[in-house]
């Protein structure tokens, strides 16, 4: 394990590196990420331990929750409607990729769960014991979050006319209230134990947000413990994929990035309404909606700069309708195909 991890790290710096030099924006996520999707696909034995991520899930989710602040509560009030979009649109994006996935030749219960966009472990086992195949849908899930990861942060780039450096400068930061740090030993275990949904990630975040929407203390990282957590936690993501050959990665990378433009052009169209009836800005309705995890959103809207509460609250009532809806989905299956 202490070799995987090290390769990882290893590998990891030097796309870092190398994305850095090229102006690739977010250098310190997409680089470790594709690094290590790339070694892994060539049967390099690349890992970060899963405490190690809960732990950096944990930094990210105080610093997610340092953005609350007592003005928050204006806003509210406004995301109603734009709870409403983001659940059709979850609906029609879902059925859209599935149908692609259909094509591919996936079995109908593989196809809508592997398009369901988010509580992928939920979806994981649900599909399991609808009896799709529980591998290609883990695939297709993850598949589809370093898609977007690696999608929209050049899109905005693109769109926004902005260099990497230009909203780096925008968005640094100094550190303070780093005691907070000292309190995640605590709370990890704590989430756990309340059964939360990503407890590594929304037990920080709730603890952070309730004392910054006080005024008591909120974690803020400089630019350097900021890139720390995106490669750490970018490697994390990218080494999810040994043990698959590079052929079928390849194949499945093709499946998936179809169906990830798919529900991104259908959720980009529930994101203009947003944008127009909520008056949010067009890249935080679109990341709000994005068919990523939770905590992968996270860091982008943190990283980015884009409203991170706005964007959190809604993957978490996507997760949260999914994992609610899901189960009732699931026996509609089982008794469709005991017919």
């Amino acid at each position: 394990m202490g070799r995987a991890l090290a390769r990882s790290l290893a590998f990891g710096a030097v796309g870092g590196l190398v994305f850095q030099f090229i102006g690739m924006p977010l250098a310190w996520m997409l680089g470790p990420l594709t690094a290590n999707l790339i070694v892994s696909a060539t049967g390099v034995d690349v890992r970060i331990p899963e405490p190690l991520r809960e732990v950096f899930l944990g930094v990210l989710g105080l610093v997610l929750g340092s953005q609350v602040t007592p003005q928050l509560a204006e806003r509210v009030l406004d995301w109603p409607l734009s709870a409403m979009l983001l659940l059709l649109g979850v609906a029609v994006s879902t059925a859209a990729a599935a149908a692609w996935y259909r094509r591919c030749g996936f079995d109908s219960v593989s196809a809508w769960f592997a398009s369901a966009p988010g509580a992928m472990t939920a979806m994981i086992l649900m599909g399991e014991k609808c009896g799709g195949d529980p591998r290609r849908i883990a695939v297709a899930q993850s598949l589809r979050v370093v898609l977007v990861i690696m999608i929209l942060p050049p899109l905005f780039w693109f769109y926004e006319g902005a260099s990497s450096d230009e909203v780096a400068a925008a968005v640094d930061r100094e550190l303070s209230s780093p005691w907070l740090l000292l309190v995640l030993p605590l709370l990890l275990p704590l989430g756990r134990r309340l059964r939360l949904p990503t407890p590594s990630l929304l037990t920080p975040l709730l603890f952070a947000g309730v004392l910054s929407g006080f005024g008591i203390a909120s974690l803020s990282l400089p630019d350097w413990g900021m890139n720390l957590m995106l490669w750490v936690l970018g490697c994390a993501i990218g080494s999810r994929f040994r043990g698959l050959s590079s052929a079928r990665l390849w194949r499945y990378l093709g499946e998936a990035f179809v169906a990830t433009l798919v529900a991104l052009a259908v959720l980009a169209g529930f994101a203009e309404l947003i944008h127009r009836l909520v008056d949010v800005p067009r890249d935080v309705a679109l990341l709000a909606l994005a068919p990523g995890g939770i905590g992968e959103m996270a860091i982008l809207a943190v990283a980015l700069d884009l409203d991170p509460v706005f964007v959190a609250f809604h993957h978490l009532l996507r997760m949260v309708a999914l994992m609610l809806f899901a189960p009732f989905w699931a026996r509609w299956l089982l008794r469709r195909l005991d017919q």
